[in-house]
């Protein structure tokens, strides 16, 4: 599942989680920079599961923010 986008600097931070099959879910971020044929688009998936999706999408919210405020 996709959820809504967040600006940072000059990233564009997109979160996602994703139900596993015991029930629990997954968390991913992509992290956009630039345009057109100059952009890039990083994918993060995170190892640790978690109970509910709103945890899930806590965490890579939090870890892709923390990410492009580093870079």
């Amino acid at each position: 599942m996709h959820n809504k986008s967040i600006g940072v600097g000059r990233f564009l931070v997109s979160p996602m989680t994703k139900p596993d099959a015991d029930g629990t879910f997954s968390a991913s971020v992509s992290i956009r920079s630039g345009r057109g044929t100059a952009s890039v688009d990083r994918i993060m998936r995170f190892t640790p599961s978690f109970a509910s999706r709103k945890a899930a999408l806590r965490y890579a919210t939090d870890e892709g923010k923390a990410w492009a405020l580093r870079h």
